[in-house]
């Protein structure tokens, strides 16, 4: 069976390419051809465990761990998804549709841009309200907020957090949390963490809430600071009281280092045992001009493939109708502290900007 048109993260090499790519299915395993100039891996079924096949509305995402190694492939072409299904099922794999509020089904764990506070589990489809929606999306970070020579990340660990750039959420979709292991460790020692009960919990726990729309931003990469990569989600809730509470548990004094260390638990989930646990979460309250809330953490992160520990930093900032999300990956701390101060500015200024909120 043949199936192209996939993307692949990360890289089977170091550099090497992740699309076009075009995935071959036989008896003896799976074979990958990556690259405009196609190159070949081969892979056995008896050196592939836990796959798993996620369909969100108009895309899906196959999942597989290979030496030790979590691979996600993605296409966003469903004509083979019935066909791909049938292998990973013939494999001893999981399939899974559902529509969630964020993030990617690996593993063990739903990934979820979390933290967005509230209704944590569902995908969300386009809708109506077109001011709403374009308010949210002028809030987000682009490439014309950073410097020059920063570019769009086509693969990123931060994948794993925030969803794509082109998925629009509504408020027309529940699910349930998933019932799993890791889920409820991850949702547990949050809300350990931060002192508050899985019924109040309004992060991951029963009391969270739908926003009518949720939208992401591109995630943006450089070489500076030893290499980083950022990204933003915005919502907009239907009442600024909404909002308020849940800046109310945000507010928490622990809240950063709670949210950051939740956050790099999950993508540390996504790899394998063989990850480690993240270490040395601390707050951060950033430093910003703009009126507004906001709260943050950074956290060190350490991955099976990664040459030195990283530095995971998520801030949540609040204002009117809007909740804002920020993350980033990078490899200096704190030198990196002051410029992301001026992006938790910028996105602060447009939440109460009058041109980028609906009232």
């Amino acid at each position: 069976m043949r199936s192209e048109g996939w993307s692949v993260h990360p890289s089977f090499v170091p550099r090497g390419p992740t699309s076009p790519v075009t995935l071959l299915f036989d008896d003896a395993g799976l074979t990958q051809l990556a690259g405009v100039y196609p190159v070949a891996w081969q892979t056995p079924w008896d050196a592939i465990s836990t796959m798993q096949l996620l369909r969100t509305g108009r895309s899906m995402a196959l999942f597989a761990s290979v030496a030790g190694v979590r691979y996600r492939w993605s296409s966003h072409d469903l004509d083979d998804y019935e066909a791909v299904r049938a292998v990973v099922l013939a494999n001893d794999g999981v399939v899974e549709r559902r529509r969630r509020r964020a993030g990617v089904v690996v593993v063990v764990v739903v990934v979820l841009v979390a933290s967005f506070a509230g209704a944590i589990a569902s995908w969300f489809g386009p809708g109506s309200g077109p001011n709403e929606l374009a308010s949210a999306r002028a809030v987000n970070l682009s490439l014309k907020d950073v410097p020059s020579g920063w570019t769009s990340a086509s693969a990123s660990v931060l994948s794993y957090l925030f969803p794509p750039s082109t998925q629009v959420v509504t408020s027309t979709s529940t699910t349930a949390p998933p019932a799993n292991s890791a889920w409820r460790r991850i949702s547990g020692e949050f809300q350990g963490c931060l002192g508050v009960s899985a019924g109040k919990d309004r992060v991951y726990g029963a009391a969270g809430q739908m926003p009518d729309y949720q939208v992401s931003s591109p995630i943006l990469s450089s070489a500076e600071f030893g290499g980083i990569e950022l990204a933003s989600t915005t919502q907009y809730y239907a009442t600024t009281t909404m909002v308020q509470r849940d800046t109310a548990e945000m507010s928490l004094s622990n809240f950063g280092s709670c949210f950051a260390a939740s956050n790099a638990a999950m993508i540390a989930s996504v790899y394998s045992s063989s990850a480690k646990r993240p270490v040395g979460a601390a707050d951060w309250l950033p430093a910003t001009f703009a009126k507004g809330w906001a709260r943050g953490g950074v956290v060190n992160i350490d991955l099976p493939g990664m040459t030195k520990p990283l530095h995971l930093v998520m801030v949540e900032a609040t204002s009117g109708h809007f909740e804002v999300t920020l993350g980033a990956m990078v490899a200096q701390w704190p030198q990196s502290r002051a410029f992301l101060d001026n992006l938790v500015s910028v996105v602060k200024a447009r939440m109460a900007s009058p041109s980028a909120s609906a009232v």
